[in-house]
């Protein structure tokens, strides 16, 4: 399945190039619920109250009842945030920040809020209505080339979608950009740290969540979806000294989604995949790697489609069950909005073959 290339063999690298403007990147974005602070419907009712004219009454009224209607989060508390590390981040190094989000003059493209300067890994947990909640939870790593974070495209928008289905969804705020000295054609080694340590917190915090502890999976796109993988191949060789007894517990995923993954190809120099037809010599796929779904597209000029359609291979050889969807359309970053082309339809096999794993109750629906 042969992707797009450029006169002179080589891919533009994903901190470099924009996604193309075709009809897959020119969706309305999704409305972000957390990002604004509205008059609380309290003060509306005030208001009301204070007014002695019933018509303007009936028209407040009406209005209040439309914000309900259209604004139902308004009255939801936020989603909790849990830092990764209870104190200096193992590992990091360099003087980065503050954590911002790239203003649209500077951002990789424009149909996603970008961030960048993190220092302190975080989780914020988007938990489904509770008679929906079929106890599995994904931990989510939002692409951006280890150097920002697609946080709304790739991770709460993902985590949004995974509610629908009755699973958990947590969105790992891991540390960007690379640190000096990084070689950018391999990935940045501190993130694996936060994915790794992230696992392990979420099983622990999994009674206090409604979570099924056998049932944690991890899910990512690009670069993020490298950190899914390496997550999944890594579980038996911790990046870093155990600190406390939340160390102790198991950061195995139990299942892997990587959408559109990056850096399973080696790159020389950065942006430019060599040898397509084997893994990069860093990937690794050690016995009891859990089962892992692959998803590309064809046309995907970033992160070929070779990416996922080696490790695909890999995995089979190793016997690891692994499902792969190459799309013949959809080019890098379509996350999981929809649109007219068949590649964002990749969220129903998702749920199908998570159902087909036992990763999911029967009550889950695709959506």
């Amino acid at each position: 399945m042969p992707c797009n290339s450029f006169s002179n063999g080589a891919r533009p690298s994903i901190r470099e190039v924009s996604r193309s403007a075709d009809g897959t990147q020119n969706f309305d974005r999704a409305t972000r619920f957390f990002e604004f602070e509205p008059t609380p419907p309290l003060a509306i009712l005030v208001g009301m109250a204070k007014s002695s004219d019933s018509y303007v009454n009936a028209c407040w009224l009406g209005l209040f009842v439309g914000l309900l209607l259209i604004c139902p989060v308004w009255g939801t508390e936020k989603p909790p945030v849990l830092p990764v590390w209870p104190g200096p981040v193992p590992g990091d190094y360099g003087t980065i920040g503050p954590e911002r989000v790239r203003a649209p003059s500077e951002a990789p493209t424009k149909n996603a809020k970008w961030i960048t300067g993190v220092t302190k890994p975080t989780v914020t947990i988007f938990q489904p209505a509770q008679d929906k909640n079929t106890g599995t939870a994904i931990l989510i790593c939002p692409g951006g080339g280890y150097w920002n974070l697609a946080w709304d495209l790739e991770g709460e928008e993902v985590a949004a979608w995974l509610n629908t289905v009755g699973v958990t969804g947590l969105v790992l705020k891991y540390r960007v950009p690379r640190r000096p000295g990084q070689p950018e054609p391999l990935p940045a080694p501190g993130p694996l740290l936060d994915a790794q340590r992230a696992v392990s917190l979420v099983r622990s915090r999994s009674a206090d969540w409604g979570i099924d502890p056998n049932r944690i999976g991890i899910l990512g796109f690009s670069a993020g979806g490298h950190l899914a993988l390496a997550t999944a191949t890594h579980f038996d060789q911790r990046a870093y000294d155990p600190i406390d007894e939340i160390d102790k517990i198991s950061c195995r995923p139990d299942f892997a989604v990587a959408v559109y993954p990056g850096y399973l190809i080696e790159q020389r120099p950065a942006g430019v995949e060599i040898n397509e037809d084997v893994l990069a010599p860093y990937i690794r796929i050690p016995a009891k790697t859990p089962p892992v779904f692959l998803v590309h597209a064809s046309d995907d000029t970033m992160a070929g489609a070779e990416n996922s359609v080696v490790m695909y291979l890999a995995l089979k050889r190793a016997n690891v069950a692994t499902e792969l969807h190459v799309y013949a359309h959809g080019s890098h970053g379509f996350g999981v909005r929809k649109s007219s082309l068949p590649c964002s339809t990749w969220t129903d096999r998702c749920v199908a073959w998570l159902q087909n794993q036992g990763m999911l109750g029967t009550n889950a629906e695709a959506k």
